[in-house]
């Protein structure tokens, strides 16, 4: 797929508000700082339209985003920040699970994981709420740069024995880099 238009929709705080649309969708979430917001702004193309911060939790609604008016982006809150006030952090869940599973026209979710964690209950209970609404589900290892050659399929392995996937199944990513690009576009053109 080649990114000619990105345009930010709106945001998303609650479930009325999602855009409605007949649309092929993507979605990317995962765990605040995992490096979601910089990921979508490789993907397309394009610095600074994802807003991303120097601290985790910056993402507190749904952001939607037109990609040549063919395509919605949706990047979801970051989830498991322990700083964020507890009544802000009670809300990303929920909102999540509502979006995940009220979204008739979404074709593909990336779910996004720092190379250097250990997948916990969160990435698990994704996994299995993505599977119970038979939505395919693309895991993507980002800050792959943060690692060594020689470390990257160790972490890899750690990875995919916690999600219990082969190794293969795991997308490399390197917002530096630009690694995974390629791989996350031409999953998006499939599913599109």
């Amino acid at each position: 797929m080649k990114i000619r238009d990105v345009d930010f929709i709106k945001s998303a705080f609650k479930e009325a508000d999602f855009p409605v649309t007949t649309l092929p969708e993507f979605a990317f979430m995962g765990r605040s700082n995992v490096g979601k917001s910089s990921l979508i702004n490789m993907v397309v193309g394009r610095r600074g339209l994802v807003k991303t911060g120097g601290s985790p939790g910056v993402t507190r609604s749904i952001n939607f985003f037109h990609i040549n008016n063919s395509v919605l982006l949706a990047d979801l809150p970051g989830y498991g920040y322990a700083k964020l006030p507890a009544a802000v952090h009670k809300t990303f869940l929920p909102l999540i699970k509502k979006y995940v599973s009220g979204r008739e026209n979404l074709k593909l979710v990336f779910l996004l994981i720092d190379i250097r964690r250990t997948p916990g209950d969160f990435e698990r209970e994704m996994i299995t709420l993505l599977a119970e609404r038979n939505i395919p589900t693309a895991i993507v290892a980002t800050k792959c740069d943060k690692l060594s050659n020689n470390q990257r399929p160790v972490s890899l392995r750690t990875i995919a024995d916690a999600l219990g996937i082969e190794r293969n199944a795991v997308f490399l990513s390197s917002t530096k880099s630009g690694e995974g690009k390629r791989d996350i576009l031409r999953l998006i053109g499939e599913y599109s």
